[in-house]
């Protein structure tokens, strides 16, 4: 039987539906494990077409405004940017390192004003995202668990780049 992934067990503010879930691929290679990660989303392949789907949905959703605002009317490079970024940290080549160099993901986000809001509205789109994807159960909920530890840290990081701005501006 695989072992459960350390990573599962993390203790983040808000309601977690999936917390204590032992969650592993069928495989060995539990979730988070060489290119496990990379390999259930798909390769590269998987997340361009899970990218692209955020960023529509973030288009439709009405409680997406909010964050959708903080990008650029076109998003191409937005595209590219989160899918060479989801490569790397899934376990798959590093490509945003290769384009673009290394990066701090909450030091990148502090030039917005982030809040509850915005980081709430981000993973609803990417939780819609990735229920199209065709994922195992196991890996749709491991993967929205693992993208909420990088959204708390970029609400953090502007909490404490702003510490008595805890409320979203309009830019």
């Amino acid at each position: 039987m695989p072992k459960p992934h350390p990573l599962l067990w993390i203790n983040l503010p808000g309601p977690l539906p999936f917390r204590g879930l032992n969650i592993s691929t069928t495989t060995d290679v539990p979730f988070g494990t060489g290119d496990a990660s990379f390999q259930a989303a798909g390769g590269e392949s998987g997340l361009a077409r899970l990218v692209e789907d955020f960023y529509l949905i973030m288009d439709e959703l009405e409680d997406a405004r909010c964050v959708r605002h903080l990008y650029p009317c076109d998003l191409a490079e937005s595209r590219k940017r989160l899918a060479a970024f989801l490569c790397g940290w899934l376990g798959g080549p590093r490509r945003y390192a290769e384009h673009y160099g290394s990066i701090s993901i909450p030091q990148f986000h502090t030039r917005w004003t982030v809040g509850e809001a915005e980081r709430d509205a981000w993973l609803k789109c990417m939780e819609l995202a990735i229920a199209r994807q065709g994922y195992t159960d196991a890996f749709a909920d491991y993967l929205l668990i693992q993208l909420r530890v990088p959204a708390e840290r970029i609400l953090q990081a502007g909490r404490r780049a702003c510490p008595g701005q805890l409320t979203t501006t309009v830019i």
